[in-house]
């Protein structure tokens, strides 16, 4: 099929644009700027340059494209490791949530666009209380803490919009939090803060996370071309749910770090604020049951402890070279 993929050059985006040629998908990628169009050819893709908030050039990009099926990967976050200004970070991502999302969702039924497929997140979104391992039927969390409040509404108006929309087929994929070379809790930035002992264990280190690789999202989104259901959202994640206290003190061992500050869940609030607090003791998991049953799929990298490891080593040996 001939595939749009909206933010081909993320961290999702590129793996993704490689595992859609590997799989015989012709590919259109876009991206904002002239230089990273560059990228996007070598990858053996087709180019195409517009904003995710340009309603008119994304308009012009899939018209051209003339896909069979969109997906969405748009989000702004390179370089964003200051958390405890959490609505500030995301602000631009909100917005490609939000307008981007109904930019895409018109550009897509003015082309006739058989199917869409958009990236969501279930990183710290579900409620904080009951199963400490969520699935898709649990409710998101209706009272987050303030500085995470923008940023679940945006996911929830994305969310609510892909999966309803008229005369198209939306899926929505819930990816836990990303890890791979250079990306997300492993990227050069966050290695550097982990060694430097700035990401603190705050409280008892008992909030829950869901881990994915980048090529294991990929892999899940071309799962989701053809074997996804209309109107349903799968939580694309590991097989290894875990609490904070576990995994970042084996990220820190992982990179050659001290062990990380140990800092009482009051002390954390006053300097990191309620919502890491949140992040570090109450957030919870997420399962994948749901999409290994109807996807098909299941994670290359089914724990988060030999992900780490795969990658810290690559890193490292880079490093040394």
């Amino acid at each position: 099929m001939r595939i749009f993929v909206a933010g081909a050059t993320g961290a999702v985006g590129r793996p993704l644009v490689a595992a859609l040629i590997a799989a015989g998908h012709s590919v259109v990628g876009t991206t904002r700027t002239t230089a990273k169009a560059a990228i996007i050819r070598r990858m053996g893709a087709e180019p195409a340059i517009a904003d995710g908030l340009d309603a008119s050039a994304i308009r012009a990009a899939v018209l051209a494209a003339k896909p069979d099926v969109i997906i969405d990967q748009m989000t702004d976050l390179a370089g964003v490791t200051d958390l405890r200004h959490f609505d500030r970070a995301f602000a631009s991502t909100n917005r490609l949530r939000t307008q981007g999302t109904d930019f895409l969702l018109a550009a897509a039924r003015g082309a006739g666009v058989k199917r869409l497929i958009a990236q969501s997140f279930c990183g710290w979104t579900y409620g904080r209380s009951g199963d400490p391992i969520k699935t898709e039927a649990d409710p998101l969390d209706f009272d987050p803490p303030e500085q995470l409040r923008r940023t679940l509404d945006a996911i929830q108006y994305l969310e609510d919009a892909v999966t309803s929309s008229a005369n198209l087929e939306g899926i929505v994929l819930r990816y836990g939090s990303f890890y791979g070379p250079d990306t997300g809790m492993l990227s050069r930035a966050m290695i550097a803060q982990v060694q430097r002992r700035r990401v603190p264990l705050i409280g008892g280190g008992g909030g829950r996370w869901s881990f994915i690789h980048v090529d294991d999202a990929a892999s899940a989104t071309v799962a989701a071309i053809e074997r996804g259901i209309s109107g349903e959202i799968y939580s694309i994640v590991d097989d290894d749910p875990a609490p904070v206290g576990e995994w970042l003190p084996a990220l820190a061992t992982l990179v050659g770090a001290r062990p990380p500050i140990r800092v009482p869940a009051w002390l954390g609030r006053l300097f990191a604020g309620e919502h890491l607090v949140s992040m570090m003791t109450e957030v919870q998991a997420s399962s994948n049951a749901k999409a290994r049953r109807e996807l098909g799929w299941q994670p290359a990298h089914p724990s988060w402890r030999q992900g780490f490891a795969e990658v810290a080593s690559g890193a490292t040996t880079q490093h040394a070279a």
